[in-house]
C-alpha cells in the first residue's frame, strides 16, 4: 500500500510557540502555499481514499486540493502539548521542560502527550488502513496531517530511525510517501 502524506501549510502562529493540538490558523499565503502542494500531489493521483486529521489547518489544504470531505481522524491530529498550548518555549517556567527537552521522544507534556502517545496512536491508525485495504491491488491513500505525526508515519513504515527522527521533518506543505 502506498501512503502519501502531506503535512499543512505554515500557521499563523509567532515563532517559538508551542501549538501542537491547538486548532491555529494557516498564514496569508495559504493559497499560494497550497497551489504548490496541489501541483506536487499530482504525479501520484489518484487517491482510493483521503483522510485528514481534524484540526482546520489539515482539513483546509485536503479542501484546496479538491479533497472536501475526507475521511477525519482524531489520530491523525498534532502532539497534544498539554499545560504547554500556545505558550512561547521560551515563558515556559514548568520545571519539567528542561526532562522533557532531554528525552522528548518519551516524556509526556504535563497533562498533554508523549511523542510514544502520537506513534500508539498513528500506528494503531496505519495498522487499521491496511487491514481496511488488504484486499485492494495496490491501494494509493492521502493523509493530510502534521509534522508529528509525518514522523511517526515515516518511523512506522523503517524510513529512519528514532535517534536522528526529526532530522526528517518536511517542511510545511510538503509530501511523505511511505509504502506498508
Amino acid at each position: 500500500m502506498e501512503v502519501i502524506l502531506v503535512r499543512h501549510t505554515s500557521v499563523d502562529v509567532e515563532p517559538g510557540i508551542c501549538y501542537g493540538a491547538s486548532d491555529v490558523a494557516v498564514r496569508d499565503t495559504f493559497e499560494q502555499e497550497a497551489e504548490v502542494t496541489k501541483q506536487n500531489l499530482a504525479p501520484y493521483l489518484p487517491f482510493d481514499a483521503i483522510y485528514a486529521s481534524p484540526l482546520t489547518r489539515a482539513r483546509k489544504l485536503a479542501a484546496y486540493c479538491g479533497y472536501s470531505n475526507p475521511h477525519l481522524d482524531d489520530r491523525l491530529r498534532e502532539m497534544d502539548f498539554g499545560d504547554w498550548e500556545m505558550m512561547k518555549y521560551n515563558d515556559i517556567t514548568d520545571p519539567c521542560l528542561d526532562e522533557w527537552y532531554k528525552d522528548y521522544m518519551h516524556l509526556p507534556t504535563p497533562n498533554g502527550e508523549s511523542f510514544v502517545d502520537v506513534r500508539r496512536r498513528v500506528n494503531a491508525f496505519l495498522d487499521e488502513l491496511k487491514a481496511s485495504y488488504a484486499d485492494q491491488a495496490n491501494p494509493r491513500i492521502a493523509i493530510f496531517a502534521h509534522g508529528g505525526v509525518l514522523i511517526a508515519a515515516g518511523l512506522y513504515a523503517g524510513l529512519f530511525g528514532e535517534a536522528n527522527a526529526w532530522d526528517h521533518l518536511v517542511e510545511f506543505g510538503e509530501i511523505q510517501r511511505i509504502e506498508i
